[in-house]
């Protein structure tokens, strides 16, 4: 068979099931209010939760960042692209996550991806580690596990008592249980205490990727670890800084002999030109938003809007999973329903993505709705009026 004959018979596969992705070309800064390939829309995509993406104090930092560091790192953070604005960086989310976890260190990553396979490969190098995995976890982490040259098993969604007894049976000499925090499709709270709690009992670690929670979670956008109260030294935490925080990247915050082994054992982190400097200088006007009043502030209004936005809608067919942060799925069912859906509030002018598997379970097709604090109770109301239309005039 032809090479590229085979290639487009696998892409002719997906179109047939409703799986083919396409990606949207945006004018402007990220906002709710976009120029989405050449229309305007109203974005409920997004997962810049706080709107800090487009904050002017940030933009400005950001130039500041450029004029102190230039444009880029020129090596890996072992070579010599580690910068002094990716140190204070690393200092002030060690300062921030000092609380939850002992003897502190924070390690600052490119992404969040890159994060979780450095956490979850260097951990299970010695291959006498099994790896605990919940079953909802983002694909990185899936990926992680499967770099990773311990064992490894599932186990089932928010499922505590399967876990214990996984722990319990396992000789494994080296237990890491690896979960996401808030499930990204999902929008519910992994059960970070009880999860913590086995832990403990069982002598392993509980790697918490709290990509939708930092800057979100806690009375201090601390994350899912402020939000529960829980400091503990088999916790290893993982959040990401191009979400909430509102720039790029990602961290890992653990003891100091966890972070000094990521830095002498973790390929991802190793092997790769750092981050420009410019985006670390950025994020330290960013962590002092999140920490300040304005955060605090932004915070509140982002969980009235989601209050609102559940209190609105009045589905007879269609699911709204128990959801009480930023992410709220709506639950259609097969592909092509949860498409048009998609495309009927792209008429309208609302932006809001359809997800299908394999990001979702088979029939769980979905609209992932995300607010942001950017958005206004108008928004959020104009999106629950269609939403409440189009779930009435569906076949």
């Amino acid at each position: 068979m032809n090479l590229i004959t085979d290639i487009e018979r696998k892409l002719d596969a997906l179109a047939t099931h409703s799986l083919t992705r396409r990606r949207r070309v945006t004018d402007g800064a990220c906002a709710p209010r976009q120029k989405v390939d050449g229309r305007d829309l109203l974005a409920f995509c997004s997962n810049d939760y706080l709107g800090l993406a487009a904050h002017p104090q940030i933009i400005e930092a950001l130039r500041e960042g450029a004029s102190l560091y230039g444009a880029g790192s020129g090596a890996s953070h072992l070579v010599s692209g580690h910068s002094r604005a990716h140190e204070l960086l690393e200092q002030r989310l060690a300062e921030s996550m000092a609380p939850y976890l002992v003897e502190a260190r924070a390690l600052s990553l490119c992404t969040g991806y890159m994060a979780n396979l450095a956490i979850l490969t260097a951990l299970g190098q010695d291959g006498e580690a099994m790896i605990f995995s919940e079953a909802l976890n983002h694909a990185s982490l899936i990926d992680g596990a499967r770099l990773a040259k311990a064992g490894v098993t599932v186990y089932p969604h928010g499922d505590v008592a399967a876990l214990d007894a996984l722990l319990a049976a396992s000789s494994a000499a080296t237990k890491i249980v690896v979960t996401d925090s808030v499930f990204s499709m999902d929008g519910d709270l992994a059960p970070l205490p009880a999860l913590l709690a086995a832990c403990e009992r069982h002598g392993a670690w509980l790697v918490v990727d709290d990509a939708h929670g930092f800057g979100v979670l806690g009375a201090n956008g601390h994350g899912a670890l402020e939000h529960f109260g829980l400091q503990s030294p088999n916790l290893i935490y993982m959040g990401t800084l191009g979400k909430a925080a509102g720039v790029g990247g990602a961290f890992v915050a653990a003891h100091a002999s966890v972070i000094e082994l990521l830095i002498q054992r973790a390929r991802p982190y190793i092997y790769t030109t750092a981050a420009p400097p410019a985006l670390a200088h950025a994020l330290l006007t960013s962590l002092a938003i999140i920490g300040g009043d304005e955060g605090a502030a932004r915070r509140a209004h982002l969980t009235a809007l989601i209050d609102s936005l559940r209190g609105a809608l009045r589905f007879e067919r269609w699911q709204l999973p128990l959801s009480h942060t930023a992410i709220q799925p709506v639950i259609i069912g097969s592909n092509d329903d949860a498409l048009r859906a998609s495309a009927s509030l792209h008429q309208q002018g609302l932006w809001v993505p359809a997800i299908r598997p394999p990001t979702v379970a088979p029939g769980t097709a979905r609209l992932r709705v995300t607010l942001s604090a950017s958005h206004t109770h108008s928004d959020v109301a104009r999106l629950a009026d269609a939403l409440n239309e189009l779930e009435r005039a569906a076949p």
